[in-house]
């Protein structure tokens, strides 16, 4: 129950950081954070989480600082 626990909050946290990134810096961080988070999950399935999440971070980091905000504008914010 735990390990569910876990996921789910990393996963809304996940989708809450999505939504950040109108600067290469902000789209570098909310890229690393969610990357880490996803890789911590998978890593955890696979018993090494500290690997999974520098794995993660370092893959969201990258495709965070390496789009532009062209690249990924899906249009205005419903909210």
């Amino acid at each position: 129950m735990t390990r569910i626990s876990t996921l789910t909050l990393i996963g809304a946290t996940a989708l809450g950081l999505a939504a950040c990134g109108d600067s290469r810096l902000e789209r570098t961080t909310s890229g690393a954070a969610i990357g880490a988070a996803g890789g911590a999950a998978i890593g955890a399935l696979g018993g090494a989480p500290g690997v999974g999440a520098a794995a993660g971070a370092a893959a969201g980091g990258a495709v965070g600082a390496l789009t532009d905000r062209a690249d990924i504008d899906l249009g205005d914010f419903p909210f």
